[in-house]
């Protein structure tokens, strides 16, 4: 799916890319239904932080969501990158 006109990614802010992931702000298997575009390798970060439960509970809003320490310095790390970059994706240690 391409992006249309100036759309930003739901977590960085950036530009949309060519490849366009939807995340769900409150899990869909916690109920949520609403759904925002994201880059791929934001989308990648975003769950290998955070399980379903944190993101309904603590993180379903952007702002908290970028706050978080782990998040907020893959978002300086982003920043600069191409919106069609991509990286491997660590998983967190749980």
């Amino acid at each position: 799916m391409e992006a249309e006109g100036d759309e930003r990614c739901f977590l960085c802010g950036r530009p949309l890319g060519k490849r366009i992931e939807w995340h769900h702000p409150v899990p869909k298997s916690r109920g949520g239904r609403e759904t925002r575009p994201i880059h791929p390798i934001c989308h990648r970060t975003v769950h290998a932080t955070f399980d379903n439960k944190a993101l309904e509970r603590r993180y379903a809003d952007p702002d908290a969501l970028r706050a978080q320490p782990d998040i907020a310095a893959f978002l300086t790390w982003i920043a600069d990158k191409n919106p069609d970059f991509h990286a491997p994706t660590r998983k967190r240690k749980r």
